[in-house]
């Protein structure tokens, strides 16, 4: 059974900065994407970041330039570095991972709140 555990979150001031975790069980070259959510009440979960086996990334509109994922095959874990936050990233963010099999599997989740 794969595990994400994610780590990292908490409360920050405006302008401040945050780096999430996400340690998976299993071994990261088995993974075709890895990348994380987050998702607000009453809103749909929306994509953040996402990077791929061959280390392509992908961010949001609203967080490229702020934000970097990047991924430690040698640790299977991947990172999201969150600079200049504002309070509109508060959320609760998940991890997630697609395998090659065709699986898909995600995190807890761990709550970033932004506020002064």
């Amino acid at each position: 059974q794969v595990q994400l555990v994610e780590s990292g979150g908490g409360l920050v001031q405006p302008g401040g900065s945050l780096r999430l975790s996400c340690a998976a069980s299993g071994i990261l070259s088995s993974i075709r994407t890895t990348g994380w959510y987050r998702q607000t009440p009453g809103k749909q979960r929306e994509l953040v970041a996402a990077i791929t086996g061959g280390g392509s990334t992908n961010y949001a509109d609203s967080v490229s330039g702020r934000f970097t994922i990047s991924r430690d095959n040698g640790r299977n874990t991947v990172y999201l570095q969150m600079n200049s936050l504002n309070t509109e990233d508060t959320a609760v963010y998940y991890c997630y991972a697609d395998y090659w099999s065709g699986s898909t599997y995600w995190g807890q989740g761990t709550q970033v709140t932004v506020s002064s």
